[in-house]
């Protein structure tokens, strides 16, 4: 079942998520609704929907990026952004517990309540994640590369933050222009371009 993404203006996306206990993690409900979040996940598609997106004031986040969306992005590109594969999981009540090096990296960034759009997003290049999985058990994620970006973008959106409070507000785009502009220009390029 396909559920309605709630987009940018919704007040639901600037409220501060409630968390889930492991007992509602295992509960029917919880199971049958992360079900349904990965299937709009996939058919947006996406990378990435937490449940403020699709209406839901809740501290969960489903994730996959699929060797299949990797198609239309070039080798270097992929190496670049530190770009693999992660199977589907869910991420419940996450917290950044600690980034593992201070490095941070810009680029690119979009997201499903805001279609349309692109902006350039600094963000921590590795962090480390607590959490509790699908089953309400505690687990740990090290992240690195487009995994760690992915996974602070959803901690984001259960604080009721959007990309848009990161981002260098120069570089914000359409994805027409994105494409047209920008696409696969160095960031360096793009941020002296802008003035960032």
């Amino acid at each position: 079942m396909l559920l309605p993404i709630v987009h940018a203006g919704d007040p639901v996306l600037r409220q501060q998520s409630r968390s889930v206990s492991p007992q509602e993690v295992r509960s029917k409900e919880i199971q049958k609704l992360i079900e349904h979040m990965r299937e709009t996940m996939r058919g947006a598609p996406g990378v990435r929907l937490a449940a403020p997106q699709i209406g839901l004031s809740l501290q969960m986040a489903v994730i996959e990026d699929r060797k299949e969306y990797h198609k239309e992005v070039s080798a270097e590109q992929l190496a670049l952004r530190e770009r693999r594969p992660v199977p589907f999981h869910v991420v419940i009540n996450p917290v950044i517990r600690t980034a593992k090096d201070n490095h941070v990296v810009e680029f690119f960034e979009g997201c499903l309540s805001l279609p349309g759009f692109f902006a350039l997003v600094p963000r921590s290049r590795s962090v480390q994640v607590d959490c509790l999985d699908h089953r309400g058990h505690s687990k740990t994620i090290d992240a690195s590369g487009w995994y760690a970006r992915i996974l602070q973008h959803e901690i984001d959106h259960l604080s009721g933050n959007l990309y848009i409070d990161r981002m260098c507000s120069r570089s914000f785009s359409s994805k027409q222009n994105w494409e047209k502009f920008w696409k696969g220009k160095p960031i360096g390029e793009v941020r002296f371009e802008l003035g960032c």
